[in-house]
């Protein structure tokens, strides 16, 4: 994320539920991948574990991205 992203998250974290709840939802995602990523092996479900958890962080991302930019144009 750019710092002018970073800074409307700061700003309006507070008061926007929605968008503290994907950014708390990115940041979960973001750690267990840290760890499965540490790992030399995944097992077959550790590797599906990733792929939908890279996914669903996609999807958050596009999400805070989206309210993001109501904040802009407003």
């Amino acid at each position: 994320m750019e710092e002018n992203e970073k800074e409307l998250i700061a700003q309006y974290i507070g008061q926007d539920e929605e968008l503290r709840k994907y950014v708390e939802q990115h940041a979960k995602y973001e750690e267990i991948l840290e760890g499965l990523n540490s790992k030399v092996y995944l097992t077959p479900d550790e590797e599906i574990e990733k792929k939908t958890l890279q996914k669903k962080k996609l999807i958050g991302k596009e999400k805070i991205y989206e309210i993001l930019s109501r904040y802009k144009d407003s």
